[in-house]
């Protein structure tokens, strides 16, 4: 080590330099403080001993300075002193760390060097040791920052900006645990998505990220919110390790049949409220949360209701009951409740419970992710849907192509198409923003070919509510039962500029109908019938919509950008 000796005693500081040169240490010598000051910056000693009393500058007066130009580092100073009064000594470990009285004692000398390397190297491997964890904690925030970014575009890239929507999100950390997603449907309405994964933070934001890619990448392409919530249920399973699930309640609003379809499973009650606030409708989970069941166990059933419109649908993660007060008491049920039968007018409702929830909790810490969700029953034109299923990358996309796509009796049986047709018909830029309109001439006219034309079934059944149970009986019995027939999808794109033409061209190898009678027969028919809309509909979505052959062929042909 190098040891500094500051003393204007000549003789004791050659006396010590032996000393300590005979122990293997390198000696620095100073004959007063402001010298000792001067030879501290320039050598950087390890350990410094200090005479009190010294010309010029003396020991305490150099001691401070040197403990200020020091910082953080670690510079032992040990008093060499003729004092021998309590107080005299006690004042010297004011800027000091010890004290060696005169005559030197080189055994005690020798002891106190030793004590003090010890503990310079145990200060200089926890500065390293904090300089470390500092280091590693800036690279973890990063990361954080970087990954809460992908997470949030990925998680939030939906439609919860939707006038229909009204929610709150508030992390207990830099991750959120609760999942909140929203979709419109390529068909029409609106999937939303409120989850609660197990915990908080990162370990329960990471089941998040697949959950958001299923549930947008399969609505963008018409699965059903059944399927959606089988295939969600089945990776959960395979990914998420024994104890870890996701509570979640999930809804199919339909703004033209003012309906919702929910699924529940381990969240807390939800509730429907009526547009002039009277009636006040609880829903309760009815399910295990996602992630628990094999997919063979799982049960996908919705229960639906009806919705006025301006009816509101409330849901929230088990973070808004069980919010804690300084106390120690949960917000609980009861208080949610309350709010619902006191008079407050439903407009003012979310905000009501925002604001009770926060008061409630006031100062005291959080223990839990909080999410509040409002979704209001409108009507369609008062939503506007945004291309937000599929984005442009960095490929434009196809633009002059043509497949052919043929189904025979088992993949009819057991497969729907609709969604991978839905996903190449996505890739081109000039049709994202047709989803709904592509949407639904492709399911009209599947269906038409595979109910009437396969499975030989008379449309005339679905004329009361009772025919159309009857007739969805039959349809699953004769599919169960189909041991031939083919249905041939044709698509081709042509595009030219700023504009483009898709044609559509479905064939059935059923027995056809006659198709001229038929359709004007169709067309004129009042729009109260349960059936026989699907014809028109589908002209008046089209360019142009023509039957050929015996009927059993249709082709249909769409220009963007429509008008």
């Amino acid at each position: 080590m190098k040891i500094l000796i500051a003393d204007d005693n000549s003789s004791d500081r050659l006396l010590l330099s032996k000393i300590i040169s005979k122990q293997g240490h390198e000696v620095i010598q100073a004959e007063n403080g402001k010298v000792a000051i001067e030879c501290y910056v320039k050598e950087s000693p390890d350990i410094i001993l200090m005479d009190v009393l010294m010309p010029v500058l003396d020991g305490k007066g150099a001691a401070k300075e040197i403990k200020i130009l020091a910082g953080e580092d670690l510079v032992p100073i040990i008093y060499l002193t003729s004092l021998v009064d309590a107080q005299s000594l006690a004042d010297c470990l004011e800027f000091g760390d010890d004290f060696l009285s005169k005559p030197y004692n080189h055994i005690i000398l020798k002891a106190k060097i030793d004590a003090f390397s010890r503990m310079r190297i145990m200060h200089e491997t926890l500065q390293k040791q904090r300089d470390t964890i500092v280091e590693n904690n800036q690279h973890m925030l990063h990361e954080q920052h970087v990954a809460k970014t992908v997470f949030d575009n990925v998680a939030h890239s939906g439609c919860l900006n939707a006038s229909n929507i009204q929610y709150m999100i508030s992390p207990l950390a830099v991750f959120n645990g609760d999942v909140l997603l929203a979709a419109y449907k390529p068909s029409g309405g609106m999937y939303v998505f409120l989850g609660d994964f197990t915990g908080h933070g990162l370990p329960a934001a990471i089941g998040a990220m697949p959950l958001a890619e299923i549930f947008y990448g399969m609505s963008a392409k018409g699965f059903g919110i059944q399927e959606i919530l089988k295939e969600i249920n089945l990776k959960l399973k395979t990914i998420l390790p024994v104890g870890f699930f996701c509570c979640a309640a999930v809804i199919d609003l339909s703004f033209i049949k003012r309906s919702v379809s929910i699924w529940m499973g381990g969240v807390p009650d939800c509730y429907l409220l009526s547009d002039n606030g009277a009636k006040l409708e609880t829903i309760r989970s009815n399910h295990l949360p996602l992630g628990v069941l094999s997919s063979e166990q799982f049960d996908a059933d919705m229960v639906d209701y009806s919705m006025a419109s301006g009816d509101r649908l409330y849901m929230w993660s088990d973070g808004v009951i069980e919010a804690r007060n300084a106390k120690g008491d949960m917000f609980g049920e009861d208080r949610l409740k309350a709010i619902f039968s006191h008079g407050v007018s439903p407009e003012f409702i979310f905000d009501t419970v925002k604001s009770q929830v926060s008061d409630f909790v006031g100062n005291s810490e959080r223990d839990d992710d909080t999410t509040i969700i409002e979704v209001k029953m409108v009507d369609e034109s008062e939503v506007e849907e945004s291309d937000q299923a599929i984005k442009k990358g960095a490929m434009a996309g196809p633009s002059d192509w043509a497949l052919e796509y043929e189904l025979r009796a088992n993949s009819l049986k057991h497969f729907n198409p609709l969604p991978l047709l839905m996903h190449i018909m996505m890739e081109v830029p000039g049709l994202r923003g047709m989803g709904g309109q592509l949407f639904t001439v492709l399911s009209e006219l599947y269906s038409n070919g595979l109910e009437h034309g396969i499975l030989k079934l008379d449309s005339s059944l679905k004329s009361s509510p009772a025919g159309f149970a009857e007739y969805y009986g039959l349809r699953q019995e004769r599919l169960d039962q189909l041991t031939e027939g083919t249905i041939r999808i044709h698509m081709k794109h042509e595009c030219s500029g700023n504009s483009g033409i898709f044609t559509l061209s479905i064939e059935d190898s059923g027995q056809g109908f006659e198709y001229p009678n038929k359709f004007v027969q169709v067309s004129n028919e009042p729009q109260k019938k349960l059936s026989g809309r699907g014809i028109p509909l589908i002209y008046s979505l089209c360019h142009s919509l023509e039957y050929l052959d015996c009927g059993n062929k249709v082709v249909a042909e769409i220009h963007w950008p429509s008008k």
